[in-house]
């Protein structure tokens, strides 16, 4: 660890999507304060990119897109290795004294090693299940369990902790980050004045979109909920998305039929949607970027958690995941393999607004959180059982199915709020 105490340029690579950088910001975090005048540069995709601004403890911020992940829309790509030794050579005019990898624990840091052996950088941390030899060298060897009995998989967060532990990067401070700049706050305010009116009552933000398919609970019901806290909370319920969302936000404001439920599908920029979840009392939403957004903002979720991955829950915030249990749970697919869905299929939006109801109250015991089931721990079969539901006022409405295709792999997938 001797030659990481005086690493003072550093390269954080995280290759995949917005909502996995946000989930590393505290292990970067603990990098950039474990060494008096140390600079952190960041490699990632395209996508996350757009996180520049907001990430205070990073210098600088290098886009790229790793040919070993699926970025967007699939096309006819480069020859990898050109494309390879091109970044190498980018990377070694930075002379990095080390690099710092970040990886879930499906993927292998091996590619993102090679990268860095190439571009000259010294001292190369990862987790890895396979002996990497000298392609690392200071290797954490990675015991998460997968999917079979035995202790819970970290949540990703931590995951990235214990890794910058490794040499010596404490943290002291273990909360998302995420900087709102002065502009954006100013902007979503002036905003917040318009659609507000003079009306009181909580802002609420539901986001019903996801990148995959396995991931998005039916818009139906996100449409139920926000009818249903407009008039038992008097809420202002805004329903966000990017541009190519609008059909989906359009449909739930329409179906929710209610002055207080206003669209903002592409309305926002990255940084103010930041202020926005900064200024809301609560955020709806599946499973996606804008959750570790909120996360990072201190800013309560109800979390419509498809099984699929048991590591990104809300991290250190006032949350509540709802998902009913599947056998086929944690299967870190973007379509639902067995065609049924039911792990967000089953969750009826009576407890979405029970725990919006109870979080927005400050009475998080009226909805007790339920963990996510693990083989093993004797978890109850339905994670929404906590509380029995209740009927819902909104018009009943068909669900709105998607027709766009999507690779089925999980982590083929990339969206700026992943």
């Amino acid at each position: 660890m001797s030659g990481w105490q005086s690493a003072r340029s550093v390269l954080c690579v995280r290759l995949d999507n917005m909502g996995d950088v946000l989930m590393s910001t505290p292990a970067m975090q603990a990098l950039a304060e474990s060494l008096p005048e140390r600079r952190l540069t960041l490699l990632t995709s395209h996508s996350a990119a757009g996180l520049a601004p907001h990430l205070p403890m990073v210098s600088r911020v290098l886009p790229w897109d790793a040919p070993w992940a699926r970025h967007g829309e699939a096309h006819a790509a480069p020859a990898p290795g050109p494309q390879i030794a091109a970044c190498a050579r980018w990377l070694a005019r930075f002379r990095f004294d080390a690099a710092v990898i970040f990886t879930v624990y499906s993927q292998s840091p091996l590619p993102a090693a090679i990268l860095c052996a190439l571009a000259g950088i010294p001292l190369r941390l990862a987790c890895c299940r396979e002996n990497p030899y000298t392609l690392l060298s200071d290797w954490v060897p990675d015991t998460e369990p997968g999917t079979q009995p035995g202790p819970r998989p970290r949540h990703e967060t931590q995951r990235q902790l214990d890794l910058v532990a490794h040499v010596g990067a404490i943290a002291r401070d273990t909360r998302l980050r995420f900087r709102v700049l002065a502009p954006d706050r100013a902007a979503v305010a002036a905003r917040l004045a318009a659609i507000r009116a003079g009306r009181s009552g909580p802002v609420v933000v539901v986001h019903p979109g996801a990148s995959a398919p396995s991931r998005r609970w039916p818009p139906a019901r996100f449409a139920q909920v926000a009818h249903a806290l407009a008039v038992k909370a008097g809420a202002h319920v805004l329903v966000t998305g990017d541009a190519a969302e609008r059909d989906i936000v359009r449909a739930v404001c329409a179906a929710a039929g209610h002055a207080r439920v206003v669209p903002l599908a592409g309305a926002l920029r990255l940084g103010e949607m930041g202020a926005l979840l900064e200024a809301a009392d609560l955020m709806v939403s599946n499973n996606t970027g804008p959750v570790h957004l909120a996360a990072a903002l201190g800013t309560p979720v109800v979390d419509l958690y498809a099984l699929t991955n048991p590591q990104h829950t809300p991290w250190q915030v006032p949350h509540r995941t709802l998902f009913a249990d599947v056998p086929c749970r944690y299967c870190y697919k973007s379509l639902c393999p067995q065609g049924h869905h039911r792990c967000l299929e089953d969750v009826p939006a009576a407890h979405a607004v029970q725990a919006a109801l109870a979080l927005l109250g400050g009475n998080a015991d009226g909805m007790p959180a339920v963990e996510l089931p693990w083989p093993g721990a004797g978890m109850p079969h339905a994670g929404t059982a906590a509380a029995p539901a209740r009927p819902d006022t909104a018009p009943a409405i068909p669900d709105a199915g998607s027709t766009n295709p999507v690779p089925h792999d999980e982590a083929a997938h990339v969206h700026p709020w992943h």
